[in-house]
């Protein structure tokens, strides 16, 4: 069986994800496993290695995937002239030059995915308003027209066609779906809407299977405390949740609650559930961040950044980073890369293929 060809976004070249690029790629291991390709500007990945002191590993520029040689000590990169002055470019900082090439290198992305020139792809992170204010700067011309993105799903969303979909937060056997994410609280309470609640259970579901799990166990988080307590704290389960679950019954899925949403957690992580349908954006980041980021007191550094961002209901694959673009970081070489490298992975399981 051939190995699965991984693209992988450098990210906002400002942040850490080229650093973190070529710390994971670092590790032989994945080309074991996989064929990654680097998508994004070779300049910048050569420097990210100077960053992190790397003498040994070799920046390989391609023009096409087919160029790729895909071997470990050896990082492919798909170049796009994004950074035409890589000395005079701004680490750190928010700057439309930034913002523009981290959304060129997830449209390249999707692009290859689509047409089936890569088996998935992993995003680094992108700045949201560096994009943004690339997007408006540019007036559409690098975007067909769009002028603002909430984040990477919505661009996967819109350039893959697709209309239902969600995010997957994943953390080993902790694994989390969101009725709603970059919105409002206020807006993302009148999000819990029957239709949108059974589909992301439908979603979740299709996911698990898609992962080998015959039977999976679906938790249906409640909006309010104590899910309600039957009306008393808000009528939301009642009215919305309940008949979603109801409706996902009848189809054959095993989906399970409301369950407190101060509990549910706590019990996925004791091997309950094999994955937690949430409300809300924080209600399922929190859990995933607090479990997979991990700062070491005594050593005062992050010991783990871990966590995989997955979305779900598209027709390619993209995986990523649990993170930021880590701006007070970059340059520094000292960022931890384990969670690309998880996000790598889990693409790699994704395929079908590892």
């Amino acid at each position: 069986m051939n190995k699965p060809i991984i693209g992988i976004t450098m990210g906002d070249p400002a942040g850490n994800g080229p650093e973190i690029t070529v710390k994971a790629l670092a590790h032989a291991d994945i080309y074991d496993r996989c064929r990654p390709i680097v998508v994004g500007d070779a300049k910048m990945l050569e420097q990210a290695l100077r960053f992190v002191g790397d003498t040994a590993m070799k920046i390989h520029r391609c023009e096409k995937i087919q160029d790729a040689l895909f071997t470990a000590g050896t990082i492919d990169v798909l170049h796009l002239e994004l950074i035409p002055d890589v000395a005079a470019f701004p680490i750190g900082k928010v700057s439309i030059e930034g913002g523009n090439a981290a959304f060129q290198c997830v449209k390249k992305v999707i692009e290859l995915a689509m047409s089936g020139e890569v088996d998935a792809t992993c995003t680094n992170s992108l700045n949201k308003e560096a994009m943004n204010k690339a997007l408006e700067f540019y007036k559409g011309k690098n975007s067909d027209g769009h002028t603002h993105f909430d984040g990477h799903t919505e661009i996967y969303a819109t350039y893959t066609n697709t209309k239902k979909y969600t995010m997957m937060l994943a953390h080993h056997d902790l694994r989390v779906v969101h009725v709603s994410t970059h919105v409002s609280l206020r807006e993302a309470c009148d999000r819990v809407k029957k239709a949108r609640v059974l589909e992301v259970i439908e979603i979740a579901d299709k996911a698990c299977k898609d992962m080998g799990i015959e039977n999976p166990k679906i938790a249906v988080a409640g909006l309010n405390p104590h899910c309600g307590e039957n009306g008393l704290f808000g009528t939301e389960e009642i009215e919305e949740i309940c008949p979603a679950i109801e409706s996902a019954k009848a189809e054959g899925i095993n989906a399970l609650g409301p369950i407190p949403p101060d509990s549910v957690f706590s019990e996925a992580l004791g091997g309950w559930y094999d994955i937690v349908v949430c409300m809300y954006h924080d209600q399922g980041h929190i859990p995933l961040k607090t479990v997979g980021f991990v700062y070491d007191r005594d050593k005062q550094a992050w010991k783990a950044v871990e966590g995989v961002n997955v979305t779900l209901g598209l027709p390619i694959i993209r995986t990523s980073v649990d993170h930021g673009t880590g701006f007070a970081l970059a340059g520094k070489g000292t960022s931890n890369e384990l969670s690309l490298v998880n996000a790598i992975y889990y693409a790699i399981k994704m395929t079908g293929r590892s």
